[in-house]
């Protein structure tokens, strides 16, 4: 959960590697999107990310190869923001298989995960 709710800010430490990829198209929409290749010293379940960002900057999905577990790709969808101490957090995570050339199958459905009672300490 810790690069879930870090993520951008994560991207500023040194050592991460991005570079803006050709956009994307997905259900009527336009995504812009970002590789980041994380730092060795810091833990992931995948080195090699795929940020998808909507029309408003967004994060709206993330691409992965789960290492731990043999390389298994998911298509990561986020939504639902909410609003905390001025920050914009994603309460709303849904895990789906993804296809070789990108694509992400309706189900099934990996992992679910809702957040709520959010509260900066």
């Amino acid at each position: 959960m810790w690069t879930y709710l870090t993520q951008p800010f994560t991207f500023a430490l040194p050592g991460f590697q991005t570079s803006e990829l050709p956009p994307w198209d997905e259900a009527g929409q336009r995504w812009r999107r970002l590789s980041v290749v994380w730092p060795s010293n810091l833990a992931t379940h995948s080195t090699e990310q795929t940020l998808y960002f909507d029309d408003d900057g967004l994060l709206a999905r993330r691409d992965y190869d789960v290492e731990i577990s043999g390389g298994t790709s998911g298509a990561h969808y986020v939504s639902d923001y909410a609003e905390v101490a001025g920050i914009k957090l994603l309460t709303k995570h849904r895990i789906f298989p993804r296809t070789p050339d990108g694509d992400s199958l309706p189900e099934p459905l990996i992992v679910s995960i809702d957040l709520s009672e959010i509260a900066f300490a």
